[in-house]
């Protein structure tokens, strides 16, 4: 195997054969392919796609480079969500206890920050004390005695596609269907699911903004898994504004644990809701939706899905005082207001200078090495449909100085329209896919 040759007959279209990808893939982990050269094999990748079999052999070599988890001892269904990314998207947070609470295994396995769009991890981790770098014993322990646990990918779990989303993430090849597939189906396969929901999110603000990719990428994932005896389904939603009203890390917590108290964003407390359903109904949990629906929102609003997470956050070596009182989170030093300019209505808040504009600040990674400062980002952001006066706040900015409101504030003002109101925007969820193929949304 010659790295120049593969990377060639990729840039030229030709499939790679199985024996050589898998060559060119173990010899990049092993050092005899070098960074530079599996950026350019990405690259090539991003603008010629793989084929169905090479995105299999693909993933099956991602599982393969590691270890899987067999949970099929547990009592109950093993079910875990994962989304495609988006600003904003702190469903996670507030996901996992309210599905334990609900009666699931829910061994959740997720990333950090990616490209303009914000992580799971870092979102925990500006919890203090917080570890996310659990061995795999470790994590079965926190998962049996909570119901929970969120970790990121170890040493065990597909080595490979830990070392490719890092590069991915720095190098402008995120926006691939078959990367992206791979990427989150080798995770995910490898945890022992017994159930798997994905959110693809379809906007502006999404790695794969046209709804047609949106609902290509989520059939794919829904047919890897269904594939590998997986139950398997996808909801398309909406990242052409961000969801909820906070953006970056610890104002994301914040905000995740007022959903988790009955509160938070109406969007969030939604959108949250329906992904606990649809997990629920890929275990077989549940005689319909809208008794699902019931149970979500009950133990949103009665405390058990917060002290849930309070059960997790401790068992994770985080301060658990956080959950009851999350102004212990970390704050940013520079609060800036934003004042609306003009009257009328928001018709837009664009999400992706808002995610762009938190890296610059030093809220997500330029580099493989950046270390992140979880306090900056935006909260109490304006949103589609709101009345705003002249010299209304339209968001806070939370930057490390002056100069980062600074450049907080232009893309705020970048994003937000305001004008006389109608203007349309996506449903927060527009679809359903299965292996039965693809349907429009309805909550009954």
């Amino acid at each position: 195997m010659i790295p120049a040759q593969v990377i060639e007959a990729k840039r030229d279209g030709h499939a790679i054969d199985p024996g050589t990808l898998r060559a060119f893939l173990d010899g990049y982990l092993d050092g005899r392919v070098e960074e530079h050269q599996m950026s350019a094999f990405l690259m090539a990748v991003v603008f010629q796609g793989l084929d169905p079999r090479e995105l299999d052999d693909l993933v099956d070599i991602m599982i393969g480079s590691g270890a899987s988890l067999d949970l099929s001892d547990l009592d109950r269904p093993r079910v875990d969500k994962h989304s495609t990314g988006g600003v904003g998207d702190k469903v996670s947070l507030a996901l996992a206890p309210l599905a334990a609470e609900l009666g699931l295994y829910v061994p959740m396995m997720s990333g950090r920050g990616l490209g303009h769009t914000g992580g799971t991890l870092d979102k925990l981790e500006a919890i203090p004390g917080f570890r996310t770098d659990l061995d795999l014993a470790a994590f079965r322990r926190v998962l049996e005695s909570v119901g929970c646990a969120m970790i990121g990918q170890t040493a065990e779990i597909a080595p490979l596609d830990r070392r490719l989303y890092a590069l991915r993430s720095v190098t402008g090849t995120v926006p691939s269907i078959p990367l992206i597939s791979a990427s989150i189906m080798s995770k995910k396969l490898a945890e022992g699911l017994s159930g798997l929901v994905l959110d693809v999110k379809a906007g502006s603000g999404a790695f794969l903004p046209d709804e047609a990719r949106a609902l290509d990428l989520a059939r794919t994932m829904v047919g890897i898994g269904e594939a590998r005896g997986v139950p398997t389904e996808a909801l398309v939603t909406a990242m052409d504004r961000p969801l909820g009203r906070t953006v970056g890390n610890a104002l994301e917590t914040v905000e995740a644990l007022a959903c988790l108290a009955g509160g938070g964003p109406p969007e969030l407390r939604a959108l949250v809701v329906e992904e606990a359903v649809a997990m629920l109904r890929v275990a077989g949990q549940g005689a319909s939706d809208d008794a699902r629906r019931r149970r979500a929102r009950a133990a949103l609003d009665d405390g058990s899905a917060l002290a849930r997470m309070e059960r997790l956050v401790e068992a994770q070596g985080g301060d658990p005082r956080v959950v009851a009182s999350p102004d212990r989170l970390p704050r940013a030093p520079v609060v800036r207001h934003v004042r609306a300019q003009r009257g009328g209505v928001v018709d837009a808040v664009a999400p992706r200078p808002l995610g762009e504009a938190v890296v610059a600040m030093g809220g997500g990674r330029r580099r493989l090495d950046d270390v992140v400062d979880l306090r900056v980002g935006y909260r109490s952001l304006a949103a589609p449909g709101d009345v705003v006066e002249p010299g209304d706040s339209v968001g806070e900015v939370h930057a490390a100085d002056e100069a980062g409101a600074a450049v907080g504030e232009a893309a705020l003002r970048a994003a937000l329209v305001v004008g006389e109101g109608g203007a349309p925007h996506r449903p927060l969820v527009s679809h359903r896919v299965t292996a039965s193929g693809v349907e429009a949304f309805r909550t009954g």
